[in-house]
């Protein structure tokens, strides 16, 4: 082997060891013999560096994975012999091998009993086991075996593909793995069972190691063997009794809950979970209190949670089937576990309460069908609620500030709290809701002495109740009187306790969240606005210390003012005064601390737009509101425009290019408190918002951070052609020659949409435009299309792709929208390059939504084209290449139809055939017949079924054949 490219395995090597290492590797993997050197090299031990070794296993699995087909009987043979005297080594070794090697070895023992065992090497188990006996060395590689094939044949960690793969050409995966357990059943399995049995009792005392790994192996297995073999008296008496010794009694509870998963007859099932669950309460592993090992407590309760599980699967198979006796001793049984399942849900550990949620909750759904609740099922629900209300308590240790994995942790499990909480409200809504407003009024009576996470739990509920018990359109405080009376309570009491200013970020956000959540309570009692909206403004919302604070309640005030609507006029401008500050473009000048960032403004200013125009006031007031707020910004944006021209330091650069595409959003972001260009003239505020396409659209021309600058001013004209309609049109032409010019892939795939949306909006009015700007756009498309790509630059690839479905979607839409004389007045050598592409796009790539879009184009061409009277030579086009790409397509290897896109393109490819057919009429079928469908060698019979198909006159029915 080449020495000097081994010495690139060692992860310090350097980078240029490292990568000639790497090509080694492929070179071998190519190679007809150097799978011979490696696995000679393993059969005689010549390397000791633990990095060859694992290298020349891997070119060992590469051989066995996709090449050993290819393999003569004699080199089969060959690898079966290495891997065993390896083997054999490992018991003789002075040193066991490291991990990641007994693990490669034991991947590739295992890729070859998939490959072997159902023809050259039925004695596989029994030829390892011959080797290894009963030395710890060879049971621990034995075990490794056994787990690599499981993860081979059932895994479920493990995405198994549903092609031919390694020696069965002809035969998928999943019913190859399917023979290959009923073969071991029949002819191993019992052996195997009893091996481990063996390797428990020989190890259980004086390996914990070994005995933990033959656990694992037994919970993997039992998923697919027969149950009986394990759940039996000496395997069930031996695990109940490693649940008594701590080293080996966590896996021992996954081995168990293996067992209890096992699907099974529901009467068996119930009698299997109370036999082991007599046995661990006599063992006294029910008693929670008196455990401190809260890794074995998480394990336990995981158990619990499997068989609380399988009995209320068993209750369910039982109701279905009508048998009510063992439904209900199955129940008894059910019941009988809810004291342990409250103990292990109240636990202070997250991790315990955690495992047994799903226990808790088919629970509830059992309670949820019954039609009347016991006392004792009445008592375990109002157990439940108080568990989840005090589970969902912060600790002291979250770190509200700077939030890491264990606060992620902790933000999930109170999602499947409140998964539970939303089905105790199924269960019975009176009782959630008088406990939340007991321990709410409990806790806000006395806030100021109360420790942060009660107050925030306490207002957290409150807001979960929204969901809890729903109703349409937030409509909370009408209809029941009993729960519109008890949150309206609540929601009063929230706004007049003053716990707004409590001095925790938890608590502030969550009132805020829950006044935005309840805003219909405002309609019914308008006189608590005004503390809320001070609330908001003050120190407590969009002035608090807290970014975090300050950035969410932006988002939630927009909402907040929106809600209000015309409840809002009395303080409109009282609040625009307030947030004046708050409107000011931060200067790019280093150092300076804004408030809110830009992305919290953009909220701000959207507020502002809403406030003016959903006021009472007059168009007049309103134009001069709508005005003296967007004109800073507009002074501002040609202030910081003129400096940007002459910066000369590339971040200044940027920081101004930022300011100035900020201010285009800001303004671009008050618009949308219209809705069409009829609001903004009953506002009356086109002026004002033509003056800022003015300020806005000198920024195309500056030769400096062209992408940042045309980015705000494309979007600024997106919106401005939703409000100021054909007022806009003006200042298109020179937008566009502007955006075109010195354009990369990214440029144009962003400015083909805002020629779509003007041509789908104005069609006809931009004609003359359109046909003026349709070739040089088209031209700039195909200059950055043509550029030379490195062959494994990615994102190349994609941002061409990108930007070839952005082209064939503007030809959709100037077709689509009745606007083919732009092609068609085009000259005719550039119509004919247009519909090539059309062509290439629907045949040569592949990429199906390409495709479908250009199969949408031809057959809206044929439509409007194919007829008697159109263009001279389009029929010729039609059946020399529109015809041919129908069938090209489809024939492609790439075009997968299990793919929804190509099924889509596939149905486009149809209707435009089915176009060309009622189009050109018998002509065409005449020309299918006779002509293109003879030259494809398609037999006669088939082209007589093909064209039948295409002349019924339900399109379903073509398009169902071709997908045939």
């Amino acid at each position: 082997m080449d020495e000097q490219a081994l010495l690139g395995l060692n992860p310090n090597a350097d980078a240029d060891f490292r990568q000639r290492a790497l090509a080694y590797f492929e070179q071998l993997k190519i190679s007809q013999d150097a799978w011979q050197v490696c696995a000679e090299a393993l059969a005689q031990s010549i390397y000791s560096d633990d990095h060859i070794k694992f290298f020349c296993f891997q070119v060992l699995e590469h051989q066995v994975k996709f090449k050993y087909s290819e393999l003569t009987e004699v080199q089969q043979q060959l690898i079966r012999e290495t891997l065993i005297t390896w083997l054999q080594a490992q018991m003789l070794n002075p040193q066991p091998e490291k991990t990641f090697i007994r693990n490669k070895a034991a991947q590739v023992f295992a890729l070859l009993f998939v490959t072997e065992y159902l023809t050259k090497w039925p004695k596989f188990f029994f030829d390892i086991l011959s080797v290894v006996d009963l030395n710890p060395r060879g049971v621990d590689m034995y075990l490794r075996i056994l787990m690599a094939v499981d993860a081979e044949l059932v895994d479920r960690d493990v995405v198994h593909t549903s092609e031919a793969s390694y020696c069965f050409p002809l035969m998928f995966e999943a019913r190859r793995n399917t023979l290959l357990k009923d073969t071991m059943r029949e002819q191993c399995i019992p052996s195997l069972v009893e091996s481990w049995y063996q390797i428990l009792q020989n190890y259980q005392y004086n390996n914990s190691e070994l005995t933990c790994q033959c656990l694992e192996v037994v919970g993997a297995y039992v998923s697919w063997i027969d149950l009986s073999l394990i759940a039996n008296e000496r395997f069930i008496n031996m695990l109940l009794g490693h649940m008594s010794v701590e080293v080996l009694r966590e896996e021992a509870c996954d081995c168990l809950f293996e067992i209890v998963n096992k699907g099974m007859d529901p009467i068996d099932k119930t009698k299997l979970v109370e036999s082991l669950c007599q046995v661990l309460q006599s063992a006294g592993l029910f008693s929670i209190d008196q455990e401190d090992d809260v890794d074995f407590l998480a394990r336990f309760s995981k158990l619990v949670n499997g068989m609380g599980q399988a009995l209320i699967a068993s209750w369910t198979k039982l109701v279905k089937n009508g048998d009510i006796k063992s439904a209900q001793d199955t129940l008894q049984a059910i019941e009988a576990k809810v004291t342990l399942m409250l103990q292990l849900l109240i636990h202070e550990d997250d991790d315990i309460s955690s495992n047994i949620i799903g226990f808790c909750y088919d629970y509830l759904h059992i309670l949820k069908q019954l039609s009347a609740l016991s006392d004792q099922q009445k008592a375990n629900v109002e157990a439940i609620m108080l568990a989840v209300m005090k589970k969902l308590t912060y600790d002291e240790e979250y770190n509200f500030e700077n939030e890491g994995e264990d606060e992620a942790m902790f933000v999930e499990y109170r999602k499947q709290l409140k998964l539970l909480l939303d089905r105790l409200a199924q269960v019975s809504p009176e009782l959630l809701l008088a406990s939340v407003r007991r321990v709410f009024n409990a806790t806000l009576q006395n806030w100021q002495t109360t420790r942060f996470m009660e107050v925030e739990v306490a207002i957290r509920l409150l807001y979960m109740l929204a969901e809890a018990l729903p109703v349409s359109h937030g409509a909370h405080f009408s209809g029941d009187v009993t729960k519109a009376t008890a949150l309206q309570d609540m929601m009063r009491t929230l706004v007049t306790s003053g716990v707004s200013a409590y001095q925790h970020t938890s608590v502030t956000l969550e009132f805020f969240e829950t006044v935005v959540r309840y805003e219909k309570f405002f309609a019914v009692e308008p006189q608590h606005i005004p503390t809320v909206l001070m609330a908001f403004l003050d120190h407590r919302g969009l002035r608090h210390t807290s970014p975090k604070v300050r950035s969410r309640t932006a988002y939630l005030f927009s909402r907040f003012v929106k809600s209000l609507n015309k409840q809002m006029n009395p303080f409109i401008e009282d609040v625009l005064n307030r947030i004046q500050d708050l409107l000011e473009l931060s200067p790019p000048e280093n150092g300076y601390q804004a408030l809110l960032s830009s992305d919290d403004q953009l909220f701000i200013y959207e507020t502002a737009g809403v406030l003016i125009v959903n006021s009472e006031y007059s168009a007049e007031r309103k134009q001069v509101l709508m005005r003296n707020l967007l004109t800073p910004l507009m002074e501002k944006f040609k202030v910081l425009l003129e400096k940007l021209m002459m910066a000369q330091d590339e971040d200044r650069q940027m920081a101004l290019a930022d300011c100035l595409n900020h201010a285009v959003g800001f303004a671009s972001r008050t618009s949308k408190a219209f809705s069409n260009k009829q609001t903004v003239k009953q506002c009356g505020c086109s002026e004002v918002y033509l003056d800022c396409l003015q300020t806005f659209l000198p920024a195309l021309s500056c030769p400096l951070q062209k992408e940042v600058l045309r980015s705000g001013v494309r979007t600024f004209l997106h919106r401005m052609i939703i409000c100021l309609e054909e007022e806009v049109l003006p200042f298109i032409p020179s937008a566009s020659e502007h955006m075109l010019k010195d354009c990369e892939a990214k440029d144009l795939q962003e400015f083909i949409p805002l020629i779509n949306q003007i041509t789908a909006k104005f069609k006809t009015q931009v004609s003359p435009f359109l046909q003026q700007m349709f070739m040089p756009l088209l031209h700039a498309i195909f200059e950055v299309l043509l550029l030379p790509a490195e062959e494994n630059d990615q994102s190349a690839a994609l941002e061409k792709q990108m930007l070839r479905r952005s082209y064939f979607a503007f030809l959709q839409t100037v077709t689509g929208s009745g606007m083919s004389e732009v092609i068609a007045n085009q000259s005719a050598e550039n119509v004919e390059r247009v519909l090539f592409t059309v062509i290439q796009g629907a045949v040569d790539y592949p990429d199906p939504i390409a495709q479908k879009t250009c199969f949408i184009i031809l057959s809206k061409l044929v439509e409007l084209w194919g007829g008697k009277d159109g263009p001279v030579g389009f029929a010729d086009f039609v059946y020399k290449h529109i015809v041919p790409a129908c069938f090209l397509a489809p024939l492609k290897q790439t075009f997968d139809l299990a793919d929804a896109q190509t099924v889509l393109a596939l149905s486009e490819c149809a209707v435009t055939l089915k176009t060309i057919h009622l189009k050109r009429g018998p002509e065409c079928i005449q020309y299918l017949q006779q002509e293109y469908l003879p030259s494809l060698q398609v037999a006669p019979e088939i082209i007589q079924e093909f064209c039948q198909a295409l002349q019924q006159p339900d399109a379903k029915v073509f398009k169902n054949y071709l997908k045939v």
